[in-house]
């Protein structure tokens, strides 16, 4: 007899898990077109994504299509129990995964979905690619290729690929179209400021921000941070981006410079060190800090640690620090993980929508690259661009869900952009 806890938690994460369904049109139409046929039928898939209402959804459907999916989080913090309970009841899916596990719970998660020798993995930030390069190599003799989300893991598989140690072949999602143009841009914008927001409970207007970082997540950051009235800084290692930036009407300057003006911390550079001693040390007092990348290694909390001479918590996911040498005390949000995730619910449905959609077709795709039962006609182990009809598909879904319709080009205009006459 189930409790009534455990009930109240299953309830809970699939009213999550429904609401998210209604607001993912793309993934509804795909399941819709494919679910008849049963494409994964006999296929095996891992899923290591944070593991909250939208990517539960993905995981059904990826069920829903034949699967057998096994599915664990990308982050100890962004786990939503309520949610890892639901998707658990769903057949042919086995979720591994808790809040705020510790590291030894987490990587034991992670090979104990990898145990079930996977011929599909799905990866957000590289640890099932690193888990299957280092201590489960041999979970991977039955690997055809995976997908991979973020920009911190396609940094990670392009290190390996480019020093020949890639194993399999793997799509880098992460810069097809129709997620990096969204989700990156829109979605990290709007998540990460909802992250810190609904911490905080802080105004933004009149505050003055530094987002370290202008890619497409950083630009999207600093342009909704400007929407909100706040005094916007950019500091950046790339001087295009920063030209750029500096086009669109932030400040640019270095991070020495900008630490002793912001108010707001955000990083989003998928690097590591970006706010370090030398810049905590000079910051005002009562300097929020929040890191949008994938892993907790931009700001370097082991310094704060080090430096603080209290520590203690100032609110629910807000962690005070006050520093020696300066007497300052500044707040790290979700102890410098990704603060969009392990401080709030991650991106809107409808951009993970696009997301999702695309790793599913990718799924699809990857399938049908070699039989489940033979590796004879695995591609060459390289870091693979999304097909264009890929990305496509997933627009025009998109645009057709919306009421949207855009013109064609006519015979006499494909001539033209072919021949140039």
């Amino acid at each position: 007899m189930m409790s009534n806890i455990n009930k109240e938690l299953l309830e809970s994460g699939q009213r999550k898990i429904n609401w998210a369904s209604k607001h993912m049109p793309i993934i509804n139409e795909l399941i819709k077109e494919y679910q008849s046929a049963q494409p994964l039928e006999g296929y095996v898939i891992v899923t290591s994504v944070h593991l909250e209402a939208k990517t539960a959804y993905l995981v059904q459907a990826l069920a829903k299509l034949g699967a057998t999916v096994y599915a664990t989080g990308c982050n100890p913090l962004s786990t939503q129990d309520d949610v890892a309970a639901a998707l658990g009841e769903t057949p042919s899916v086995t979720v591994y995964a808790k809040h705020d596990c510790d590291e030894d719970e987490y990587w034991g998660f992670l090979k104990e979905a990898l145990s079930h020798h996977p011929q599909i993995i799905i990866d957000d930030g590289g640890d099932l690619v690193e888990l299957l390069h280092g201590d489960c190599c041999e979970y991977g003799d039955r690997l055809i290729g995976g997908c991979e989300e973020t920009t911190t893991g396609v940094h990670r598989l392009k290190g390996l690929a480019n020093s020949g140690r890639l194993l399999f072949p793997m799509y880098d999602v992460n810069h097809a179209d129709c997620k990096h143009l969204f989700d990156n841009h829109y979605g990290t914008g709007q998540s990460a400021l909802d992250g810190i927001l609904r911490t905080t409970n802080l105004i933004v207007a009149g505050k003055t921000a530094v987002v370290a970082g202008y890619g497409d997540c950083g630009s999207g950051i600093a342009e909704r941070l400007r929407g909100l009235g706040a005094k916007v800084i950019v500091t950046e290692i790339d001087p295009i981006k920063a030209l750029k930036a500096n086009m669109d009407g932030f400040r640019v300057m270095t991070m020495n410079e900008a630490a002793k003006l912001g108010d707001i911390f955000i990083t989003a550079t998928g690097c590591r060190d970006v706010i370090i001693w030398q810049h905590l040390r000079v910051m005002k007092d009562g300097a929020v800090l929040a890191n949008a990348g994938h892993f907790d290694v931009e700001i370097d909390v082991g310094a704060l640690k080090f430096f603080a001479t209290e520590h203690y918590q100032a609110r629910q996911n807000i962690e005070a620090y006050h520093l020696k040498y300066s007497g300052e005390t500044v707040y790290l949000l979700a102890e410098g993980r990704l603060v969009n995730l392990a401080a709030a619910d991650g991106h809107a449905a409808e951009i993970m929508d696009m997301s999702f959609s695309i790793q599913l077709l990718c799924a699809l795709d990857i399938a049908k690259w070699i039989a489940p039962d033979t590796l004879e006609h695995c591609i060459p182990p390289e870091v693979y661009s999304v097909p264009k009809y890929i990305d496509e598909k997933v627009a025009n879904i998109a645009l057709k869900s919306q009421n949207i319709t855009i013109d064609s080009l006519t015979e006499a205009q494909k001539k033209y952009l072919e021949n140039g006459f």
